[in-house]
């Protein structure tokens, strides 16, 4: 049966419950990053040939060689941010089909989300529609630069691996904002940046694996 028929909501609802219940087990403590877990249906964000998977702890394919974060990865990167604060006024750096952004949007004040991929921008804004988030806004746009017009961002999370931590997101943050991506090559290690006043401090925190950040749009 697919997860995806009217008749499967429980059987999607109990999946999405072992997934928060394994978050737990694997360390997330966050109570507003697991609620936040459980109401958004991962399973209506990647192609129903992979429904069954959505609720494994892995990454999944959607198209144009991006893919959407596993579900521990999303938790943890959230969790850290949030760590003794808010994340307020909230920009994503690589939306892709928008399951992150739909996260945010239980925690943070507003989410700005970015995407550089025209058509990947567009199953985003589809996935997002049913769930009616209005504090969710989606813009194309080459995400190496950030989005300026909305700033200062109190967080940012970047959704792929920079070579280095491109200055203009540093910039946009606020004081005393938070800034984490993927940092590397073959190897990656997800950064944290602090900006007190104009200066900003960095921590390294657990290996990972995300698709480049590219810059441009397309």
């Amino acid at each position: 049966m697919s997860l995806r028929r009217p008749d499967a909501g429980q059987a999607a609802t109990r999946a999405r419950a072992r997934m928060v219940e394994r978050l737990r087990a694997q360390g997330i403590r966050d109570e507003r990053v697991l609620a936040a877990m459980m109401q958004v249906p991962r399973h209506a964000f990647v192609e129903e040939g992979l429904a069954y998977s959505a609720y494994d702890d892995t990454a999944l394919p959607i198209g144009y060689q991006q893919t959407i974060s596993q579900p521990f990865v999303v938790a943890k990167m959230i969790e850290t941010l949030r760590a003794g604060r808010e994340l307020g006024r909230t920009l994503e750096v690589g939306a892709g089909c928008g399951y992150q952004a739909a996260v945010l949007s239980f925690i943070a004040t507003e989410v700005y989300a970015v995407e550089r991929i025209r058509p990947l921008l567009d199953v985003a804004r589809e996935n997002l529609r049913p769930l009616r988030l209005p504090n969710v806004r989606l813009k194309c746009a080459d995400g190496t630069m950030g989005l300026p017009e909305a700033a200062p961002y109190d967080t940012i999370i970047v959704a792929a691996a920079a070579a280095s931590v491109p200055t203009s997101l540093k910039e946009q943050l606020a004081p005393g904002g938070r800034l984490m991506l993927p940092v590397g090559g073959t190897e990656q290690r997800l950064v944290m940046i602090e900006r007190q006043g104009n200066v900003f401090r960095e921590s390294r925190l657990e290996a990972v694996r995300f698709v480049p950040l590219l810059t441009g749009t397309e």
